[in-house]
């Protein structure tokens, strides 16, 4: 059985999907070989930016409707993997990134009789954008300090998991608070709440030399410093990539 199935994507500061496109006309044979393996169908993943080149280090998750278990895999530096998926069941495809879990379409598997296999395995191309930037909304210091708290730690743990996943690439922790307060001071808390970021994943394992960490204060927010939503926004944490 063969089937073609293609995601493009981009991925800008937010995720949006693009296009999906699916295709699939499929024969079954009869006689199975194995009957073990007859009613899993084997994919081929194939993960790439927008222009074809191979996207290495990058997590795809197959969802299934049935039992909404999850399964995936982890691109190669050649953008690729493969994995076995049961028959019978449509599979909600999400691309994970540093921060969150992003939908981009579905792939069904079609139910096989006793005695049929697939004979070639279906294909799943995902063409993507990634972020440049990654806001960790998760990370939380003490009011007015730099100390992190433990809450922090399962996303920074997830940004060290990436580093480790994406060797070649080079990060700058960006600290950013609301306009309350001396902007001088602003600074100096953004910076060292960006150190303490850097610090830690350092002792994680990640190299100095790939981690630059800079506070900007109050001087990039997204939001209106009129409110107090507003202002929480902006007091935030980001991951660069550079």
């Amino acid at each position: 059985m063969e089937s073609q199935f293609s995601i493009i994507h981009m991925l800008r500061h937010l995720l949006f999907l693009a296009s999906v496109l699916a295709f699939g006309v499929t024969n079954a044979q009869k006689s199975s070989p194995d009957s073990i393996n007859s009613q899993l169908a084997k994919v081929n993943v194939f993960v790439t930016d927008m222009k074809g080149q191979p996207a290495g280090g990058e997590q795809v998750i197959f969802r299934s409707d049935l039992t909404n278990r999850t399964v995936g895999g982890r691109s190669d530096a050649k953008g690729r993997f493969n994995l076995q998926l049961p028959a019978g069941a449509t599979y909600q495809i999400s691309l994970k990134s540093l921060t969150d879990t992003s939908k981009y379409g579905v792939i069904t598997i079609p139910a096989l009789q006793p005695d049929e296999f697939f004979t070639e395995p279906f294909t799943v191309n995902v063409k993507f954008e990634p972020a440049k930037t990654y806001t960790l909304d998760n990370v939380q210091f003490d009011f007015g300090k730099a100390t992190l708290r433990t809450s922090s730690f399962t996303e920074l743990n997830e940004l060290v998991a990436y580093l480790k996943n994406k060797p070649a690439i080079r990060v700058e922790i960006a600290g950013h608070t609301d306009n309350v307060g001396a902007e001088a001071e602003n600074v100096k808390l953004s910076r060292s709440r960006a150190d303490a970021i850097r610090s830690y994943v350092i002792k994680k394992g990640i190299a100095a030399s790939r981690v630059t960490a800079k506070g900007y204060g109050a001087t990039e927010p997204v939001a209106d410093n009129g409110s107090d939503e507003g202002r929480q926004i902006n007091r935030r944490t980001e991951v660069r990539i550079l």
